[in-house]
């Protein structure tokens, strides 16, 4: 069973409650950090070779496939279609390998749409195409907590509970809602009453529907739950 909830403060904590990783010590927890942040993966073992037909024409992990295979696919496909030539230079590639891939990109994801090969480009090599894939993993990686997660020791929140860098709760959630829910509005804790305090200095910031801010050396009085963030930064002070 999958359980999410809104940490009451930076992310998301998801919970698997299976009697199949109960037992996984933080060496096995490592292997799944790495495999959700795209660690070490090597392009050769993920699809990336060259045909037998010649070294210019290199097949490659399509667009629909399973697991890191198809997010590497998708993560390159995304970044080759929006990439200008600026883009491909702090890559780190060849001139004569940026201006291929511009003048042939649509060449190139036009075969990756029919399931073809990845390049036909004379000039952009398996090589090239590393450098590039590195880039697609990047942008399909998570971005997690590796220390908590790896941590078989550490004590995790409990729901309905305040964070102290915030003020706001800890909320369990569908997992198909975790899009659409909005911590700023469905965390708060503290619904009603006024807090003065004087700010020494602030970002304009939301909590509900109302916006708050920017403050600058000022005292103001606030409703509870914008006013406990602030305090709860270190922003503010409660006075009379």
């Amino acid at each position: 069973e999958v359980n999410v909830s809104f940490s009451g403060h930076r992310g998301y904590h998801v919970h698997i409650e299976s009697e199949e990783v109960r037992d996984l010590n933080s060496i096995s927890r490592k292997e799944i950090v790495d495999y959700i942040t795209g660690t070490g993966l090597e392009a050769e073992f993920h699809g990336l070779e060259e045909s037998r037909y010649g070294s210019n024409v290199l097949m490659g992990p399509h667009l629909g496939d399973l697991g890191w295979r198809g997010r590497i696919a998708r993560g390159v496909y995304d970044f080759l279609l929006k990439a200008e030539r600026e883009d491909l230079a702090k890559l780190g590639l060849r001139r004569n390998v940026e201006k291929s891939l511009m003048k042939n990109r649509d060449l190139i994801l036009e075969s990756w749409n029919l399931k073809g090969p990845w390049s036909l480009v004379k000039g952009v090599g398996i090589e090239s195409w590393k450098v590039i894939i590195k880039k697609g993993i990047e942008a399909q990686a998570a971005r997690i907590d590796t220390v908590v997660t790896t941590d078989i020791h550490r004590l995790i929140r409990l729901k309905n509970t305040l964070h102290g860098k915030t003020g706001l709760l800890k909320v369990e959630l569908p997992i198909g809602d975790i899009e659409s829910f909005d911590p700023l509005r469905e965390a708060v804790a503290f619904k009603g009453g006024e807090v003065t305090v004087f700010i020494e200095e602030a970002p304009g910031f939301r909590i509900g529907e109302e916006s708050y801010g920017p403050f600058n050396k000022e005292k103001v009085e606030l409703p509870t739950a914008a006013a406990l963030l602030l305090l709860c930064k270190g922003l503010a002070e409660v006075v009379e």
